[in-house]
């Protein structure tokens, strides 16, 4: 007999596990189905031991200027890579745990193994292997009113670029792997190449970042871009873009990294290469096509409600395409359940999903770059304002970078935000709530700042744009 439920979450990253429960919390009898650990990609081997190696990389950074804070230090400091790696484990586990605190505390059922729709309302589960090599529950049938695939995605693969897990790997095995390379080459300036830039340069490694694009963090405001670029080469890691990667020569050691460029064909040697050139929604075998929902090559279609073209069947976050972001994730499971209880939601402004680049200095943003805001046809108003004419910076020791705020010349609507320095990703939140609140440009002016604060430079920038500077 199947265990029937009336919501039935596949897969428990930050948005199926979140989803569940707010799910519970409205009254529906919930489980959740994970083929692996639960906290999905971004509790295990995603974004909590990503910022935990980043941290490492942040502590030995400083430690390796203490001159520059007054400080000495009799020898030197080196890191411990494996101890490093270890640490980043073990904040991984800690969370994973309490997302196993969590199902309990909401009564959730935890179906343990790989799940697959049978039909509109049916999930046939069977055992699977998780990322430690554990099998891992068993055949089970469940059925639900409604169920929520959630399977998340998985690095993408360049088919002149396959991934080995030891000359070429993914991110998963640049943070899991305890050999440190001497030289890596990260393809891809993306999120996740900048950040991994920024951990294996402090760890010691000679690192090489190679962008198709004409810059890096290409998806961000130019300015950012060229500002991160700048710091990057200061650092001593080498950056090209405009580059195209065309394979790499195993023949040998070292590998041969071939990339075109402007000025022709170029041999880049290194120990290791990191394939960082985005992901792919996990669609494979999980019973689409059985059940007919509708795909668009590797994601799931989905509504402004994330209902598939299937009754009763619903997608939320990497599955259903970009941004392939966790707490889009979350947000989108919570809106389609909470829909799903009657209330009355609306759909997510894409403009307002703020994106955030770990690596230092930190890059946060959230609305219209400055192009695309002209593309748009808004007549803007642009503010600048540096963090090196900030006093808590200053005294913090971290002065690079920027915050820059787009307004609506005609009706002071925050049209965007886009910054680059320490503690940056902290920041955003104050735009992304004004942003919601519709505030406008004289509002951000109005509402008293704390001194000192990196969050001045939010409200110095709004000034700058509306002429009316005062620290710069």
């Amino acid at each position: 007999m199947a265990t029937h439920y009336d919501c039935l979450v596949v897969g428990s990253g930050p948005g199926g596990y979140e989803t569940a429960i707010r799910a519970s919390q409205l009254g529906m009898e919930t489980a959740i189905v994970e083929k692996d650990k639960l906290g999905g990609v971004c509790l295990n081997v995603g974004c909590i031991p990503t910022k935990a190696l980043l941290k490492s990389a942040e502590v030995m950074s400083e430690a390796t200027h203490l001159d520059q804070f007054g400080l000495e230090l009799e020898g030197s400091v080196s890191p411990n890579f494996p101890e490093v790696i270890e640490r980043s484990r073990g904040a991984a586990n800690q969370m994973n745990q309490g997302v196993q605190f969590l199902m309990r505390k909401n009564n959730i059922d935890v179906l343990r193994g790989h799940g697959r729709l049978a039909d509109a309302d049916t999930v046939e589960i069977e055992p699977s292997v998780n990322m430690d090599g554990e099998e891992v529950g068993e055949e089970q049938t469940a059925t639900a009113d409604h169920v929520i695939l959630a399977t998340g995605a998985r690095p993408n693969e360049l088919p002149f670029l396959p991934i080995d897990g030891e000359d070429v790997v993914s991110y998963e095995g640049a943070m899991l792997q305890t050999d440190q390379p001497d030289s890596m080459v990260i393809v891809g300036a993306g999120a996740i190449g900048v950040e991994f830039a920024y951990f294996y340069h402090h760890m010691g490694t000679d690192v090489t970042i190679i962008e198709v694009e004409d810059r890096i963090v290409p998806n961000e405001d130019e300015d950012v871009s060229d500002e991160l670029e700048q710091t990057y080469k200061k650092k001593g890691i080498d950056v090209m873009t405009g580059a195209n990667v065309q394979g790499v020569d195993k023949n040998g050691a070292p590998l041969a990294v071939e990339v075109e460029t402007d000025d022709g064909t170029e041999h880049i040697e290194c120990d290791q290469v990191l394939s960082a050139v985005g992901v792919v929604g996990n669609v494979e075998d999980i019973g689409l096509g059985a059940v007919g929902v509708e795909t668009d090559g590797n994601d799931i279609v989905v509504d402004d409600y994330y209902r598939t073209n299937v009754d009763g069947v619903y997608a939320i976050g990497d599955v259903t395409g970009a941004p392939w972001l966790a707490h889009k994730a979350s947000h989108e499971g919570i809106l389609c359940v909470e829909n799903i209880a009657g209330h009355d939601v609306r759909p997510i402004d894409q403009h307002d999903i703020p994106a955030c680049t770990y690596c230092q200095p930190q890059i946060a943003s959230v609305g219209h770059t400055e192009a695309e805001a002209k593309e748009a046809g808004y007549d803007i108003k642009v503010g600048k304002f540096p963090f090196k004419a900030n006093g808590k910076a200053a005294a913090l020791g971290h002065q690079e970078g920027f915050v820059k705020t787009i307004y609506d010349d005609k009706y002071g609507e925050f049209l965007g935000c886009h910054m680059i320095g320490h503690n940056a990703t902290e920041l955003i939140a104050e735009v992304v709530t004004s942003r919601k609140l519709e505030t406008t440009g004289f509002e951000i002016m109005e509402s008293m700042h704390p001194h000192p604060t990196l969050s001045e430079a939010v409200m110095e920038a709004t000034r700058e744009a509306y002429g009316q500077p005062v620290n710069i």
